[in-house]
């Protein structure tokens, strides 16, 4: 059976989700040698880079059921995995999933006191970790849990004896997921059996297998709603799949991608901008044709870097050439949001840069509101997005006040704030709670700010915005991570000056070079931003003091 026919079986079955994406390509026909997932980690004596056949990857799922089942573990029974490789992550979701229980996947960065006040506050039945973060725990209280596994042996158990797959509903939740946890307390999402698989269902199985999707390497966190969706997308499309543990190292990023060699690849912005900072002209990243991001928008130079490498097959009047060049599909989601609302794509020849992020997707409704007034903005006005669509999680585990908290006239907030033109074309230019209140209508917009600063300044590799009030005046620092090879004694102020808003440019207090060593990496660009900044200002009043 060809792949296009397990799609159509797929995309015909109401009571397919996210839940249950491997006992339905079993029940639909699907090949046991055919595609199941490769991680970068040994697991269970496969060795690390080892494609596990589908039937390979049943059997390792069907073994750890097995033994969740056999310790009581079952429907709604909430398990919280607190673990680093992304073998142990999925195939720990996939065997919960299998039970009807519900994976609380946590981000592997948090610290031992955070994941142990999330542990209370989630209120799970058990908990998975591996050594490192049972020895992150130590001295911590995790709650009242029933079972603390570890991940090695779960996957002893008999595949034989597992029972059969629970049979989800679409309002069943599946998975708990969370911000990252590095910047405030998690906030536990939860998502639904028919949410986190709107996209998938609406879209993606009923389309043509995009160019690129034949053979991938995801850079995305396996715990991350993002890397759920991944693994899912890879099996329901029956294309190869490589998952890392790490997105936070871009030339580990690059060394796979030559040795997988994959046709497309998954990641966030963070990654994207780790990977530019390398000579890709100096690599073989020949295979890739498609790069693809979710969660925050990626910066113009970023995407540019990458679009030059790779190729991609295109119509030319002597037919099909595979051409010079790849192509970067862009977009704007999170956690809550379940998947990108927008998408735009980008090649070598492309100009639609300045944080635009295209178009909604078709599943997407959105709206730029005046949060105060509750009204719509007009084009050119900025405005928090508000999003209606099916790929919304339903809402915050154990936290109705959360739930409801971003909601405002059906609309979920999703504390982005954009503005589109008279095209239809949106521009994302900040998180709200990043932006900074000049004073007489004028708004100082950090992420907008550090776009224009990147695109201004070509030997920066990446920059920080930190705006702070001192007194009655708002003042900013502009920290400015350059590329090898720069002269770090250069004087960019002009040019920062310049590449800023006229009110935003009045509050310029100084640019600040800083080395490889102060430049501090995370998973999300939010989570890197926030970091930079709370350094910079505790260094800041050190000196002052």
């Amino acid at each position: 059976m060809t792949g296009s026919d397990i799609r159509a079986r797929l995309a015909a079955d109401p009571d397919l989700g996210a839940g249950n994406v491997l006992p339905k390509l079993f029940e639909h026909g699907a090949d046991p040698g055919g595609p199941g997932a490769a991680f970068d980690q040994p697991v269970d004596g496969h060795p690390a880079g080892t494609e596990l056949t589908l039937g390979a990857l049943r059997e390792r799922v069907a073994a750890r059921a097995a033994w969740w089942h056999e310790r009581g573990i079952g429907p709604r029974d909430p398990v919280a995995v607190y673990v680093s490789g992304s073998a142990d992550t999925l195939l720990t979701f996939l065997a919960l999933t299998w039970l009807g229980a519900i994976p609380a996947l946590m981000n592997q960065y948090l610290a031992g006191d955070t994941a142990a006040a999330y542990l209370h506050k989630l209120r799970a039945t058990a908990l998975v970790t591996d050594p490192g973060h049972r020895e992150r725990l130590a001295g911590q209280d995790p709650g009242g849990l029933a079972l603390h596994a570890d991940a090695a042996e779960t996957g002893t158990g008999d595949p034989e004896r597992a029972p059969a797959p629970y049979r989800h509903h679409a309002d069943d939740p599946i998975a708990i997921t969370h911000s990252s946890g590095t910047t405030r307390m998690p906030a536990a999402v939860v998502h639904s059996h028919a949410s986190l698989f709107a996209a998938m269902r609406l879209f993606r199985l009923t389309a043509p297998r995009a160019r690129g999707a034949a053979r991938m390497l995801s850079a995305l966190p396996a715990a991350h709603a993002a890397g759920i969706s991944a693994l899912n997308m890879a099996l329901c499309l029956r294309s190869d799949l490589l998952f890392l543990s790490t997105q936070n190292d871009g030339a580990a990023v690059v060394d796979a991608i030559e040795r997988w060699r994959p046709t497309g690849v998954l990641g966030f912005a963070a990654t994207w901008a780790q990977m530019a900072r390398q000579d890709l002209a100096a690599r073989d990243l020949e295979s890739v044709s498609l790069w693809f991001n979710t969660g925050d928008c990626a910066h113009e130079p970023h995407i540019r870097r990458l679009v030059a490498a790779g190729s991609r097959e295109t119509a030319t009047r002597d037919g099909v050439r595979r051409l010079p060049g790849s192509s970067f599909v862009d977009g704007l989601g999170s956690t809550e949001m379940g998947h990108s609302a927008f998408h735009i794509t980008h090649t070598r020849t492309t100009e639609r840069y300045g944080r635009c992020v295209g178009v909604p997707h078709g599943f997407a409704e959105v709206a730029l509101l005046d949060t105060t007034t509750g009204r719509e903005v007009p084009p050119g006005e900025v405005g928090q997005l508000g999003l209606r669509a099916p790929t919304l999680a339903p809402g915050y585990w154990n936290d109705s006040a959360a739930t409801y908290r971003n909601r405002l006239g059906g609309y979920y907030l999703t504390g982005d704030l954009m503005y589109r033109d008279e095209d239809g074309y949106y521009f994302h230019v900040d998180r709200a709670v990043d932006a900074v209140d000049l004073g007489g209508g004028e708004r100082l917009y950090t992420a907008m700010s550090e776009e224009r600063i990147l695109a201004a300044c070509p030997d920066v590799h990446d920059c920080t915005v930190v705006s702070d009030r001192v007194g009655e005046q708002v003042v900013t620092d502009v920290l400015l991570a350059l590329h090898e090879g720069a002269d770090p004694d250069a004087d960019r102020t002009p040019a920062v000056r310049a590449a800023l808003t006229p009110a935003a440019a009045a509050t310029l207090r100084r640019v600040v070079v800083i080395s490889d060593a102060d430049l501090i990496t995370g998973p999300t660009g939010k989570v890197r931003k926030f970091l930079m900044r709370r350094r910079h200002r505790a260094r800041t009043a050190e000196v002052s003091a």
